[in-house]
């Protein structure tokens, strides 16, 4: 139980360390100068370097290069021509843009208790217009403190992430048990094509088995239609969602566009399904007397008594809605850099095998064993990263790069630039895990902020990396993982970091010696 008056920031402290602590060519970025705070004069917001005040201007040229889905390489050239530190208007949004770590730092430490930072237009405005329940993800100042605090507890705590380990661990074997019926589907041996879809049921079925205890069976060769439909519903939220990042949604939904339709009925599936699955468990649960495992999130917040049940409601849902696009796209993204690179793919196989002897198959232990894996998500985060910035509104006035920058301004660490820049990254096209064992401040501090940062970083973090660690162990004992095609596949924005086109891989099954004997078409080790 949270002590009283315990702060947020100490929740987040005091609990679970996290599991973590494509190549695209370009010129060097020319970054000079140092960061933060100058003792000379503050220069005013309006010399910050710009390409024009005019932001329809701005727009027109944007959408002339196909910027919305090229964004973050629009930021990489916007930092290439203006240094450190930019502002740019687009359409009637301004924003300043910083890339340096050191700017990273004084920025987050400046946040204040109540850290705010960019909801997207869309989503914003078809919550307004349909009057939906909001969770932390839409509220602000205490009434998102209060709501964080108790969440905390349920999903970013040590006792929460052992509760979670043997729900995830289940699911990935499953996983695993997938991949070998494709196998046999193909009776080529292995496994070839895109496994994009798999990766979605993985994350759907691992969020909904820790937020409700049990499984909904979307790793079976059956799969429920309408558990189908929530995971069509939050890809094509994203999706839709891009368009109506710059112009006023309300335009788009006075016109009655294709576009708005498509992304009111897709939060219509999200919030239908959600609330479907929370009132079924919940009425499970009232229920059930005996548990034989960790009853889930659910339960833990009906059981706890601190958060309403409209308010239960709404944070389960954007859990839900927030857990499968993110986290199976990563793991899409760290098996085409795994693949793409084979030697760095048998040293993170050699390290899972010897941890698996040392844990004597103890997934607990097994975590803690290791490092290297971790390393590799990071890594993969630095060049695909979950977002392509990290947004705040300034709190009070401050001084970045020498100048001064009033409240209530929109500045963005553009994490996607910062992470090819080599100014902060030795040979930054190349994957490289190790360069995140190094423990020197210099070299890592404040460059990954996949999650985000502080007391409004991503509430399903733990979730995530539980998830993509067990599902890579498993994968890395079971498979060896190549691509069809060693050409870079490309990116595009589409609110996540998505490949231009699909990823074709291989799946060969990996021979087994008695002493390392892994699943599990039984399930056992």
């Amino acid at each position: 139980m949270l002590a009283k008056g315990l702060s947020l920031r100490s929740v987040l402290v005091k609990g679970c360390q996290p599991f973590l602590s494509p190549t695209w060519q370009g010129p060097v970025l020319a970054i000079g100068g140092e960061a933060g705070i100058s003792t000379n004069s503050p220069r005013p917001f309006s010399e910050i370097p710009s390409p024009s005040d005019n932001g329809w201007l701005n727009l027109y040229h944007f959408w002339k290069k196909n910027g919305t889905h090229k964004i973050h390489y629009h930021q990489i050239q916007s930092f290439q021509k203006y240094g450190p530190i930019y502002r740019e208007k687009l359409g009637s949004m301004e924003s300043v843009y910083i890339l340096d770590p050191e700017d990273a730092e004084l920025l987050f430490s400046r946040e204040g208790p109540y850290p705010e930072r960019y909801i997207l237009p869309p989503w914003l405005a078809y919550h307004q217009y349909y009057q939906r329940p909001i969770g932390i993800l839409f509220k602000k100042s205490e009434a998102w403190k209060k709501d964080r605090i108790v969440l905390n507890q349920e999903v970013m705590s040590c006792d929460a992430i052992k509760n979670f380990m043997p729900l995830i661990e289940g699911v990935a074997h499953d996983f695993i048990k997938v991949l070998h019926r494709r196998i046999k589907e193909q009776n080529s041996g292995k496994f070839s094509g895109d496994i994009s879809d798999d990766l979605f049921r993985f994350s759907f079925e691992s969020i909904t088995s820790v937020v409700f205890g049990e499984r909904l069976g979307m790793l079976e060769e059956i799969v429920d239609p309408e558990s189908q439909r929530f995971i069509d519903a939050v890809y094509q939220m994203f999706h839709t969602s891009v368009p109506m990042l710059i112009l006023p949604p309300e335009l788009f939904r006075f016109f009655r566009t294709k576009i708005w339709k498509d992304h009111a009925a897709a939060w219509d599936v999200i919030f239908d399904k959600a609330d479907e699955y929370t009132q079924n468990f919940y009425w499970d649960l009232q229920h059930k007397q005996d548990f034989n495992q960790y009853p889930g999130v659910l339960y833990s917040l009906l059981s706890g008594n601190k958060m309403s049940f409209k308010n239960i409601q709404a944070n389960i849902t954007e859990m839900l809605a927030g857990g499968v696009d993110t986290t199976s796209m990563t793991l899409l993204w760290i098996f085409y850099e795994m693949a793409h690179n084979l030697k760095v793919q048998e040293m993170l196989r050699a390290e899972v095998l010897a941890a698996r002897r040392q844990a004597q198959g103890d997934m607990d232990k097994m975590v803690q064993l290791v490092p290297l894996l971790k390393a590799s998500i990071k890594e993969t985060l630095r060049l695909h990263p979950i977002a392509v910035t990290l947004q705040r509104y300034l709190a009070n006035d401050m001084v970045l790069r020498n100048y001064k920058i009033p409240a209530k301004t929109l500045v963005q660490v553009s994490t996607y630039a910062m992470g090819r820049e080599p100014s902060y990254f030795s040979n930054p096209d190349k994957f490289d895990p190790t360069r995140w064992l190094d423990k020197s401040k210099n070299s890592t501090h404040f460059r990954y902020l996949a999650f985000g940062w502080g007391i409004r970083q991503c509430l399903g973090r733990r979730i995530a990396e539980l998830e993509m660690t067990i599902l890579l162990i498993n994968v890395l004992e079971n498979f060896r993982i190549e691509v069809q095609s060693l050409s870079d596949v490309g990116t595009k924005f589409s609110l996540l970091l998505l490949p231009e086109k699909p990823i074709l891989f291989n799946f060969q099954p990996l021979k087994k010696d008695l002493g390392t004997t892994m699943i599990r078409q039984g399930g056992t080790v």
